[in-house]
């Protein structure tokens, strides 16, 4: 890896010595489908390029960017260069340069296991071949010769030879085909950047629909592979699509600039979905094999949205630099939410912002690795780890501040100005702040230095005193936690009703900054029950509460009518459990007693995970296992409860699972697989019968041949990977190092499989049998990391990290890496220090636990 990394340095250099004119890509992808494999090395394609670009200073040198096992020519400007001399492996060298030039590369480019580059996949179900490119932050030159970065920015038009019988779409539409149909000519592309080029290949099932507004007609196309057919809900995803065309074209005022909208569901994909101008990917676990609950179509439709964002802030618009990245994932964040509740049948998706997606930032902002949301990134592995929950969920939070601060309209105006300024150009974060601040009028460089160049997460914690007849006689908002920030809060006072609900009487919306700010507006008011700051979640902070506030919601918090002030009050309390401040056996006994009456379901299944990770890390070892039935004994308690047929029903079901660990338990889930068990109007469709499998496999409740015999019942790509997992979960050293072999000594498993071997092989009931991995871990890093792609190094770094395995020891034993290994490679070192702080995290919240229970 460190061979293919690109310095913002050299990217800088080379973008004031270059200018890109076009490219012309022409692929030849018949070798998909041969049955043979290649004698030695990749399975490879050929891959030819024509890239027209201008230097500024003729006779000067450069290189362009190609990973690829072999070249076979490079000419540039008629001049055939000694291949030898001038590729590496990642880098062609370029030199006397002419005011105008033409380089060509002939090369063979590898076919992909990880989803990087060309990602080739074989159908278990029917031995059908799939293709799709995944690029970003710079893979396209595992594709391509070209200029790998963001800001030599060209037109493109790729040429496709695809087996007979397969289908291909690229960004640009359609335009011409060969005589024997098997090569396709896409239309010339509006000047974009590398890392959203794409190219989709194979028998996929394809559904069309129109688009119009006005004058505006836009083609739309949805994709799946044809075993997921059956389940392609493509009309629910053509009515997602159409509700944000209208929602951002009427905010946004610029029509859609990139022709057609192909959105392909593809196979073994590592991101949730990418923006490929014209042609956006998606991983197709969102489409649904089975029952699911309203959440998950509330997830898909906010990815939907996500990524059409993209084709303004990102694909129209894109920044120079990855530093800006939040120029382009923060938007899209924040106009997800945005759009869906204004635009979709999805009106709470702020909910779920609130309780989900900030809890990944809360998260990524308290860890060492932390940074602000403008990022200091060197180079492309600090790129490729900076997809983090600042960049996204964080600058959506600081944007949903922004919003509060200058006001919607003049917050949407400023993205029309900026949209038509910019088009089609690359921009840094002053280029938005100079239009923000014209319409606004607002100070934008204090509000930036605060929010978007700083680190860290404020805490803010109400502080009231009463009068002898019980209202307030001040209230005040504490504000603490590294750089203090100017803040725009609502505050709530909540009080409890007759019929014993908890209901919001007064609110007050204020700039809280420094480290004390009194609400003058709530003074005289009658003494609340629950004092909610932040309410409405305005800002970006943690949320503590008052001594009677926290013993209100210890007795009533399942009574908290509105369900966004009930989502961040949860979230509130999980902050408090992860920080050590509230005993995890605390948190627990409030998700027994409450969240049966969570009516949000993409809540509940938040505090499902919250009180599983509680009980796996933050509870104290010595009252772990009895945490864990009380947990499965509730969680059974609520499934009967629960209304039949109900998504609530299907989601305490598969926590029930999750959390199973007695006998009585796994009878229940084997009954329920083979039949002789049933609860009124639970469906056990396929993917809920591995949901009940897996734990029955970690627990050594069902043998291989069961195991087998279920994926014979499922022989597809998703029965495949759940039978992975599965099989990794069982409880045996030889099935552990199986499993860690797979992973760590071999090459040959997909980025999806791999991916199910390590969730599989960690068991939280197998602490003893994972004891042996921790030297090894530590051992293997730097290889691993050196020698295979940087996906598969993340996956592998922090999937195996010997978390389980809390205890002091396992904390010294990252500490003497980290120490011994100052030199190794940044993103290397941020992975380990990140779990480490996790690790040290979970022995700071044990003992908060234990001293619990003393």
């Amino acid at each position: 890896m460190p061979g293919e990394n690109l310095s913002r340095d050299e990217a800088r250099g080379r973008a004031e010595l270059l200018s890109v004119d076009g490219y012309e890509v022409v692929l030849d992808l018949r070798s998909a489908v041969d049955e043979a494999e290649p004698a030695e090395g990749p399975r490879t394609f050929r891959s030819v390029t024509t890239i027209r670009f201008r230097a500024a200073a003729p006779g000067t040198a450069t290189f362009a960017d190609l990973i690829a096992p072999s070249v076979n020519s490079v000419t540039l400007n008629g001049r055939e260069l000694d291949t030898a001399a001038v590729f590496d492996g990642a880098r062609i060298a370029l030199d006397g340069l002419a005011s105008e030039n033409v380089l060509v590369v002939d090369a063979n480019c590898a076919y992909s296991r990880t989803g990087e580059g060309m990602h080739r996949f074989v159908d278990p179900e029917d031995g059908e071949i799939y293709l799709y490119t995944q690029y970003e932050p710079a893979d396209a030159r595992r594709v391509y010769a070209n200029f790998e970065q963001p800001d030599l920015k060209a037109p493109y038009r790729f040429e496709v030879t695809a087996p007979e019988g397969w289908q291909v779409w690229s960004n640009g539409a359609e335009e011409s085909r060969s005589e024997d149909g098997l090569t396709r000519r896409f239309a010339e592309t509006a000047p974009i950047s590398t890392y959203i080029t794409c190219v989709v290949a194979g028998p996929y099932h394809y559904v069309t629909d129109t688009y119009t507004r006005g004058d505006l007609t836009i083609p739309l196309g949805a994709m799946c592979r044809k075993g997921l057919a059956k389940h392609f809900d493509a009309e629910d995803i053509f009515l997602v699509t159409k509700q944000g065309f209208d929602f951002f074209h009427e905010n946004f005022d610029y029509p859609y600039p990139f022709g057609k909208y192909d959105q392909a569901f593809v196979p073994e994909y590592n991101l949730g979905a990418m923006e490929n101008p014209g042609m956006v990917t998606f991983r197709e676990e969102y489409i649904f094999r089975g029952k699911v609950t309203r959440a998950s179509y509330e997830r898909r439709c906010n990815t939907i949205l996500h990524e059409m964002a993209h084709m303004w802030f990102g694909d129209l618009v894109t920044m120079k630099w990855w530093d800006d990245l939040w120029l382009k994932e923060s938007f899209a964040d924040f106009m997800g939410s945005f759009s869906q509740v204004e635009a979709t049948r999805f009106d709470q998706a702020w909910v779920t912002f609130a309780n989900n997606r900030k809890a990944w930032a809360y998260r990524a902002d308290q860890l060492p690795s932390t940074h602000p949301v403008t990022a200091d990134i060197r180079d492309l592995e600090d790129a490729k780890l900076n997809f983090d929950g600042i960049t996204y969920a964080k600058g959506a939070s600081v944007l949903k501040q922004l919003v509060a601060y200058v006001g919607r309209e003049a917050f949407l105006e400023g993205a029309r100005r900026y949209f038509k300024a910019n088009a089609y150009g690359n921009t840094t974060l002053d280029d938005l702040l100079a239009v923000l601040g014209e319409v606004s009028g607002r100070d934008m460089a204090e509000w930036s230095r605060a929010w978007l160049q700083t680190a860290g997460v404020n805490a803010l914690t109400p502080a009231v005193t009463y009068d002898a007849a019980g209202r307030v006689v001040e209230l005040a908002v504490l504000q603490e936690g590294g750089e203090l920030r100017p803040h725009r809060v609502g505050i709530g006072l909540y009080r409890l009703e007759a019929d014993g609900s908890l209901v919001r009487y007064a609110r007050a919306e204020a700039d809280v900054a420094g480290p004390r700010t009194v609400i003058g507006d709530l003074a005289g008011a009658a003494r609340p029950d629950l004092v909610l700051v932040n309410d409405e979640d305005l800002t970006y902070c943690k949320i503590r509460f008052d001594e009677g506030s926290l013993a209100t919601l210890r007795r009533h918090l399942g009574s908290v009518t509105d369900p966004l002030a009930r989502a961040l009050c949860w979230s509130a309390l999980w902050n408090l459990t992860r920080d050590g401040l509230m005993p995890a056996r605390d948190f627990l006994s409030l998700v027994l007693a409450f969240a049966g009456r969570e009516s949000d379901v993409g809540v509940l299944q938040m505090l499902h995970a919250q009180a599983l990770g509680a009980v796996t890390h933050y509870a104290a070892p010595a009252w772990r296992e009895q945490g864990g039935r009380e947990l499965a004994a509730g969680a059974l308690h609520e499934l009967r409860l629960a209304e039949p047929g109900s998504e609530h029903q299907l989601t305490w079901a598969r926590f029930f699972a999750a959390s199973a660990s007695s006998e009585g338990d796994f009878q229940l889930l084997l009954g329920l697989l083979e039949g002789t068990a049933r609860i009124d109007g639970l469906e056990i469709d396929q993917e809920l019968r591995w949901d009940l499998l897996l734990p029955l496999a970690a627990h050594g409740a069902v043998d291989e041949g069961v195991l087998a015999a279920e994926l014979a019942r499922d022989d597809t790509a998703s029965g495949k990977r759940h039978h992975v997992r599965c099989m990794a979960a069982r409880p045996s050293a030889a099935v552990k190092d199986q499993a860690w072999a797979a992973v760590v000594e071999s090459d040959t498993l997909s980025n999806a499989l791999v991916e199910a071997t390590i969730a599989g092989m960690q068991q939280s009931s197998q602490r003893a049998l994972l004891a042996p991995y921790v030297e090894p871990y530590f051992a293997v890093l730097e290889r691993v990391w050196a020698e295979r792609s940087i996906q598969i190094g993340m996956d592998v770094v922090r999937g195996l990290f010997p978390s389980l395995q809390d205890d002091e020891g396992t904390l010294a034993a990252a500490d003497a890496w980290l120490s011994a290994h100052p030199a190794a490679a940044p993103a290397l070192r941020r992975l380990v220090l990140e779990a480490r702080d996790d690790l040290a995290r979970a022995l700071r919240a044990q003992a908060c636990d234990a001293a619990a229970a003393a």
